[in-house]
């Protein structure tokens, strides 16, 4: 967020050597830097709102994302941080919040589409779990090793499945698609568990009439199950599956396609599905609402692993025991087998990779670029740092402190190195033309999230509230229902909805927020996101809605606020780049502002329609014609290259 003009007053006339410290202090100690914070980190731990794949049901895994934004808020030390999020459940009497935590592992994908294999999806949700761990914590390419030994780096097969094997004790089975796949956590109220019950007792009795009819729609030998009958020798895996099964069991997918597909011809059989859908579907509206967060935890019974040949589910070849690989340092010899040894391994004094990787995002974070260009691979096939002696004081310096992330951050921002300019100097640049010796301070376009997020908060509209449910922003019409097979259907919050801050953002696997340029789809973990450069990008941010709307309330307010142009002119470069318009700046855009005014009077009705865009009232005693100008100087000021980057 830019500074606010009182803040910036604030800092120039305080004359003290500390007058930086003190606005770096001042932001480490606000509740936005959590939220600053997890952006990224919900991008490693491929955090959303929905599972993915073509059903793509909703979660509600937003509880754990409230707890990321506290524990950076708090400065929980990032060794514990790191040991909650892949063991927590396992430490000595738990705490709800250490359960909580483990719900990194769960934000993976699920994928419940017809005729998927169980097994294959719950081997896919372990090495989801393997692989992000060693992207997330040691910067290796472990999935290059789950069909063959790794070609570059010292990890054999076994080596990747030992590993697998710390997660494969898992009690979830891979089947169905339910968002809410125990264990769980459940945050429910007593109201809402006590309407689910009302409905699940009436489920056993319709479920019985079924069951009952069945024998006679799918006429078969007793004992033998619905898939035997000659009636549904034609029907596929998806009404037969559930129909081998007791009609309790079924969900209100499976009992539809059975209506549609099996019941044809049989009236009574057709009332009593009736009767059951009923009653599932109010069910499973009422389980939506319910909070039940996805956590970890793992069966009495251990499950034997295996390396897979090729990778494959069903083609096991040698068994295999939890552990790390040779050429890392060795576990405790006493350490158990289980999640937690792996977690207090990769926090270990011993471990020299978890501090080196994580200090080094901070430092991509800040400067745009790591010390290691290749977060994601600290590998033999990443880059060597140049800066390698940093790299290594920079991690030393966070392990020897607590792993005390403000620590890190506020030394790295406090640096002569981050305070330099970002002037670009011709001596400079030949000699350091992609800044990787730090010849001039960071400068890059900052992501469309914290870009969106500007423009609320220089025109005033942003809601500071934190937490809760993901909201739903503008986004253009037709999005969702293309993705989705017209599946679902995108409905636009009202009132603060759509003014909170991007990171609460409701999250749709299949179709990500659309004013999130260059966003991944959280699919998988992802410690870099690339940065690019493309007329679609100038395109929205010169007409999306968010920012129209944005353009239109600061100029609005600059309208109220001064009576002069200049005066208007400074309020706005005030807000939006903290200090004064330039001579030539003003110049530019008073004239364009006449131009606005004279084309706007010719034409009104395009000066009326610009006043509509967005849900913000807009104050009915401005002059339309005038406020349409100063909206499209406003949204020229928040298109400037210096607006738009970080410098």
């Amino acid at each position: 967020m830019p500074p606010t003009p009182d803040e910036v007053a604030e800092f120039l006339a305080d004359s003290s050597d500390d007058a930086f410290s003190k606005v770096v202090d001042r932001l480490l100690a606000s509740p936005a830097y959590g939220e600053r914070m997890a952006w990224d980190w919900l991008e490693i731990a491929r955090y959303a709102d929905t599972n993915g794949y073509q059903g793509d049901r909703t979660r509600s895994m937003w509880v754990w994302r409230d707890w990321v934004v506290n524990a950076f808020n708090e400065n929980l030390p990032f060794d514990e941080f790191s040991v909650w999020q892949l063991a927590g459940d396992l430490l000595p009497e738990a705490t709800q919040e250490q359960v909580l935590a483990t719900a990194f592992l769960r934000n993976h994908p699920i994928n419940g589409e017809g005729g998927r294999i169980p097994e294959e999806n719950r081997v896919d949700y372990v090495l989801d779990m393997t692989e992000t761990m060693g992207t997330a914590w040691l910067g290796l390419t472990l999935g290059c090793a789950r069909c063959h030994d790794h070609k570059f780096d010292p990890i054999s097969q076994s080596e990747y499945y030992a590993f697998s094997a710390y997660f494969n004790q898992t009690p979830v089975d891979g089947s169905g698609g339910s968002a809410q796949t125990k264990p769980v956590l459940d945050f429910s109220t007593p109201e809402q568990h006590a309407r689910e019950a009302v409905e699940q007792e009436k489920i056993p009795v319709l479920a019985a009439v079924v069951d009952e009819l069945e024998l006679t729609v799918f006429p078969r030998e007793e004992g033998e199950p619905a898939s035997k009958s000659l009636k549904v020798s034609e029907f596929d895996a998806t009404v037969l599956n559930p129909l081998d099964g007791p009609a309790s069991k079924r969900g209100s997918s499976s009992l539809r396609r059975i209506m549609k597909v099996a019941a044809v011809g049989e009236p009574e059989y057709i009332a009593a599905l009736i009767a059951l859908l009923e009653v599932v579907e109010r069910r499973e509206t009422i389980a939506a609402e319910m909070i039940r967060v996805m956590v970890m935890g793992d069966r009495e019974e251990p499950r034997e692993t295996f390396v897979l040949d090729r990778g494959l589910y069903n083609a096991p070849l040698d068994s295999v025991t939890a552990g790390v690989p040779q050429s890392l340092p060795a576990l405790p010899e006493s350490a158990p087998s289980h999640r937690l040894s792996l977690a207090q391994w990769i926090v270990a004094d011993e471990n020299p990779l978890t501090a080196r990787v994580v200090v080094n995002r901070y430092w991509q974070m800040l400067f745009g670029m790591g010390l290691v260009k290749t977060p994601e691979d600290f590998g033999v096939q990443g880059e060597v740092p140049l800066q390698a002696d940093l790299l290594d004081w920079l991690a030393a310096e966070f392990r020897d402190s607590g792993w005390d992330v403000k620590h890190v951050m506020r030394t790295i921002v406090t640096s002569a190195t981050y305070r330099q300019s970002a002037r670009v100097m011709p001596e400079l640049l030949a000699r350091d033309p992609d800044n990787r010796w730090f010849a001039r301070g960071p400068r890059y376009r900052m992501p469309a999230w914290m870009l969106r997020d500007q423009a609320l908060a220089v025109s005033g509209l942003l809601v500071d509230k934190r937490g809760g449910p993901g909201v739903f922003p503008y986004q253009p019409p037709g999005v969702w229902a293309e993705a989705s097979f017209d599946k679902f259907r995108y409905q636009a919050d009202t009132g603060e909805g759509l003014y909170r801050r991007s990171l609460y953002t409701f999250w749709r696997r299949t179709a990500s927020p659309t004013v999130f340029f260059d966003s991944q789809a959280r699919f998988v973990c992802t410690v870099n996101t690339p940065r690019t450069n493309t007329p679609m990008h100038a395109l929205a941010l010169l007409n999306d809605t968010t920012y129209v709307e944005a353009a239109r309330v600061l100029a609005e307010r600059a309208l109220q606020r001064a009576e002069s142009p200049a005066a208007r002119l400074e309020y706005i470069f005030g807000r939006t780049l903290a200090r004064s318009p330039a001579d030539e700046e003003a110049e530019i855009l008073l004239s364009g502002l006449v131009r606005h005014v004279a084309e706007f009077s010719a034409e009104t009705s395009r000066a009326d329609e610009l006043m509509t865009v967005g849900d913000w009232p807009r104050a009915q005693d401005l002059d339309p014609v005038e406020h349409a100008a100063w909206t499209l100087l406003c949204l020229s000021v928040l298109n400037l290259d210096e607006t738009l980057n970080k410098s």
